[in-house]
């Protein structure tokens, strides 16, 4: 799949969270009409080179209309950059809503606190395919025990490098994180012109690994009650080896505090970095770069050697909006989306990662470069809290904030999470 379609497919869920908190809603919605026939209108994602979506997307259409006489679905492909106000304008009129949406997985809480998603608890667990979904991925579509939607696609980071370079310079791929920060400085002190391992201080996702690696959380709790993790002695830990990556010995913070993980990602494609924490998305855009056929991928090593270091398990899920006044079709029609066969066809068409492990086990087969991103995700992956207070706080820039304080020396790390926690608290606070 090409850069730029799952750049927007994966960032999807972290530029529709940037624009704001979920969408506010003054009353809830909740349709006691089930109809068998009509017009079932849908909402995805709009990616950059959107024909290969379509197409999948046009055949299950077809083959739902197909099975269900006098019913049609209208198929609308959502602009990233407006699509928070579309969604919070449909949770607020009924009448303008779709029947079926696609969203970003971290969204899932705030938007079932708005009451905008149905609980499909009971259809999930009579569907047959489901007890081969991810755990994590299932996750994503939870809240406080009750389901409101089916993964679609996940996505994982892992560790880009030089093949080029490392056998240049005669290095050995790194098996702890303390080797890949030494491998890093080696590489910028051989070759001055390029970064060691490019890292930002606006990539999230790219820094939390260290925190996880190291014990820390971001946060932890359940349901309505979560409290900031990332001032512990062990999410301390991962702050300071993250931030201790941004120097002139490696890449320097006047030109790398400032990165997000789209930054990092054209870096290492443009052939100016020896290493890069990319996603299972970023394969396709480093193809198209000037390091192609000169790079390799393995999963980010933990602190232990051997070990391999947690990942943010991101992507979207397809989910039934609760004031549908066709629930029955609208459930089977997010199941055929979100099936096997779709998911399969989606990772042909624009590389999304399935979130069936049998489904992924088959991909990774068939398509080499999977196979660490797989791995990672079979290692274990992390996710954000279930709290709509996620929102507040990503967009709020709470830890991108926190890491650049430490990397310009503004604070300390106890200072800079501490400052963090509360802010963080905070937030979880105001979400009640």
């Amino acid at each position: 799949m090409n850069l730029s379609v799952r750049f927007a497919g994966l960032t999807a869920l972290a530029a529709l969270v940037a624009t704001g908190c979920a969408p506010q809603t003054s009353s809830n919605f909740s349709s006691d009409k089930d109809e068998k026939t009509g017009t079932l209108r849908v909402w995805l994602f709009q990616e950059v080179g959107n024909a290969p979506k379509e197409k999948v997307v046009d055949s299950v259409v077809a083959g739902f209309e197909k099975a269900h006489k006098g019913t049609n679905v209208d198929v609308e492909y959502i602009p990233v950059d407006t699509r928070a106000q579309r969604v919070k304008a449909a949770f607020n009129d009924p009448a303008s809503a779709p029947d079926v949406m696609e969203y970003g997985n971290t969204d899932t809480a705030g938007y079932v606190k708005d009451g905008g998603l149905l609980d499909v608890t009971k259809e999930f667990g009579d569907w047959s395919e489901a007890k081969d979904t991810d755990p994590t991925a299932r996750q994503s579509v939870t809240v406080d025990g009750k389901l409101y939607g089916a993964p679609l696609y996940v996505g994982v980071r892992a560790l880009y490098y030089r093949t080029d370079v490392f056998k240049e310079l005669g290095l050995a791929v790194p098996k702890t994180m303390d080797e890949l920060a030494s491998t890093a400085r080696e590489i910028r002190a051989a070759k001055p012109e390029l970064y060691g391992l490019v890292v930002g201080g606006a990539y999230t996702y790219g820094a939390m690994p260290f925190v996880w690696a190291h014990g820390g959380e971001i946060a932890s709790g359940k349901g309505g009650s979560y409290a900031a993790g990332i001032d512990s002695p062990e999410a301390r830990k991962g702050i300071k080896a993250y931030t201790s990556l941004f120097g002139d010995d490696n890449c320097p913070a006047a030109k790398c505090a400032g990165m997000g993980g789209n930054d990092t990602v054209s870096a290492f494609a443009a052939g100016k970095a020896g290493m890069a924490i990319g996603g299972d998305f970023s394969h396709t855009a480093v193809e198209a770069g000037k390091v192609k056929g000169k790079y390799a991928v393995v999963p980010l090593p933990g602190v232990k050697s051997g070990s391999i270091a947690p990942a943010f398990a991101g992507g979207n899920n397809i989910g039934v909006l609760k004031s549908t006044s066709h629930r029955t079709l609208a459930v089977e029609l997010m199941e055929r989306l979100a099936s096997k066969k779709t998911q399969s066809e989606l990772f042909e068409a624009m590389g999304f990662l399935p979130t069936f492990t049998d489904v992924r086990q088959q991909v990774a087969r068939q398509e080499p470069f999977v196979k660490p991103f797989v791995r990672t995700l079979a290692a274990g992956t992390e996710f954000v809290p279930a709290s709509p207070a996620w929102a507040q706080i990503d967009s709020s820039l709470i830890l991108p904030t926190m890491f650049q304080e430490v990397i310009s020396g503004k604070k300390d790390v106890t200072q800079a999470s501490d400052d963090a926690a509360k802010k963080m608290n905070a937030a979880f606070g105001s979400a009640g």
